[in-house]
C-alpha cells in the first residue's frame, strides 16, 4: 500500500485556488529545530518577514522566543498585538515612518520597540520627534558588509556615528546591525570563510566601542545563509526567517540546515492547450515571480512539468507526451521563494492531518494593519 504524501489534503474539494496552505506540526517542528540549533534562546531574534502572522509568532512565543526582527511598521505592530516583547525595526525609518515608529511605541507600551539608523541627520530628525514625545528610541547602527543597499562600512565612522548618537536626548545606540544575506554559497565551509571574513571588522568595532567606554553593543548578525555560522558564535544575535516555512531555494541550497517544507500554493490544471500542455490558475499574482520562469515553483506531485509561459492569473506548463492530467487535477507547488509568496495571499489555510481546518490570516502584508 502506498503511502499517502505528507502535503496530501482530503478534503481538497473546499478549497479554492490558487491558494496558500501552512502545516502548523511542520511549522512547530522547525520552531523546535531552530531552538535547538542554538546554545541560548536569547540570541535567538527570528525574522517574521516570511509568514507576517500572528499565528506562526505565537508559537514561536511558546517556544520562549523573545525577540523578533521586522521590516515594516506593520510586521512590528502584529508583533506588538501578540505581546512580543523585544522587537527590532530593521529598517531606517524615513518620513512619516519615524511619526508611525512613535506611535507604536505609545500604543504598545508592554513592547520595547528599536530601528536601525545609519546616518547622523536621520538620527537627528528620529530623535527631536521622539523628543517631543517624550520618549528615547534604542537605535543600532547599520553596517554594510556586502549587501551594498543600506548601512555604512564597518570601519571608524561607525565609531564617529556612534558617539554622536550618545549625545542626542531622543535616541540611545544599543548596538550593530550586519545583516550578510548575499553571502550563500551552498559549500558550508566556504560559506563559513566568506561569512566570517565579513564579521570580523563588526566584532572589532564592538571591542573598539567597549573600549571607548560605552557599553557592549548587541550584534543583530545574518539570515538563514549564515545562521549556522552565527549561531556558534558567543553573544551574538541570529535573525533567520525563513526557516519558519522553508522554500525550494533554500531548501537545495542550505542543504546542512534541518527544516522542513511547511508552506506550499496550491494550484488546479484549468486548461488543456494541446497534447503537451497544461494551463494552471497560478499566475504571477499567486507565486513570487522574481526568479526566471523555470525556478518559480516544483510541483511535489509532478516534478517534471516544465514551466514555458507565465501572465497574471495563468501558468503554461509543458507536460510529457501522452501524459494523464485531466482538468479540475490539484497540484502542490513549492516556491522556490516563500517570502514574497506569502505576501500575495491573505490568508495561509491551515491543514492538520490532511485536511483544511481554518486559517492564518497574513495580517501584516498590508502596510497598515486595519483595527
Amino acid at each position: 500500500m502506498q503511502e499517502t504524501p505528507w502535503y496530501q489534503i482530503r478534503n481538497i474539494e473546499q478549497l479554492d485556488s490558487p491558494a496558500l496552505v501552512v502545516f502548523p506540526d511542520r511549522v512547530r517542528q522547525n520552531v523546535e529545530r531552530l531552538v535547538t540549533a542554538i546554545d541560548d534562546l536569547g540570541r535567538l531574534r527570528p525574522h517574521v518577514k516570511t509568514h507576517k502572522s500572528r499565528e506562526a509568532t505565537q508559537l514561536m512565543l511558546a517556544a520562549g522566543i523573545r525577540k523578533f526582527k521586522c521590516a515594516t511598521i506593520a510586521e512590528a505592530e502584529m508583533l506588538a498585538m501578540v505581546d512580543a516583547p523585544d522587537v527590532l525595526l530593521a529598517y531606517q525609518p524615513v518620513g512619516a515612518k519615524q511619526h508611525r515608529l512613535i506611535e507604536l511605541i505609545e500604543t504598545y507600551p508592554q513592547t520595547t520597540f528599536a530601528c536601525l539608523v545609519d546616518n547622523l541627520t536621520t538620527a537627528q530628525q528620529l530623535s527631536e520627534r521622539a523628543e517631543a514625545a517624550g520618549i528615547k528610541i534604542p537605535v543600532y547602527v547599520d553596517l554594510n558588509v556586502g549587501m551594498n543597499r543600506t548601512g555604512i562600512a564597518p570601519n571608524d565612522a561607525v565609531l564617529t556615528l556612534y558617539a554622536e548618537l550618545s549625545q542626542l536626548p531622543g535616541v540611545r545606540p544599543v548596538g550593530l546591525h550586519a545583516y550578510d544575506g548575499h553571502i550563500r554559497n551552498p559549500d558550508l565551509a566556504e560559506r563559513t570563510v566568506v561569512c566570517d571574513a565579513a564579521f570580523a571588522p563588526v566584532q572589532q568595532l564592538a571591542e573598539t566601542l567597549v573600549a571607548r567606554g560605552f557599553d557592549r553593543p548587541v550584534i543583530v548578525a545574518g539570515g538563514s545563509p549564515t545562521f549556522p555560522i552565527h549561531a556558534r558564535r558567543q553573544g551574538v544575535e541570529c535573525s533567520p526567517g525563513t526557516f519558519i516555512y522553508w522554500d525550494y531555494g533554500y531548501g537545495t541550497t542550505l542543504a546542512e540546515q534541518p527544516f522542513l517544507h511547511a508552506a506550499l500554493v496550491v494550484a488546479r490544471v484549468i486548461s488543456l492547450p494541446d497534447a503537451t500542455k497544461l494551463c494552471l490558475d497560478l499566475g504571477h499574482k499567486s507565486i513570487s515571480a522574481e526568479s526566471d520562469l523555470g525556478h518559480r515553483v516544483t510541483f511535489l506531485n509532478a516534478p517534471d512539468l516544465r514551466p514555458i509561459g507565465q501572465s497574471e492569473e495563468h501558468l503554461v506548463v509543458e507536460a510529457r507526451e501522452g501524459h494523464h492530467f485531466a482538468i479540475g487535477d490539484v497540484l502542490y507547488g513549492l516556491p522556490n521563494h516563500i517570502c514574497p509568496t506569502c505576501a500575495l495571499y491573505e490568508r495561509a489555510h491551515t491543514i492538520e492531518n490532511g485536511q483544511v481546518t481554518g486559517e492564518w490570516r497574513t495580517i501584516a502584508r498590508d502596510r497598515t494593519i486595519h483595527h
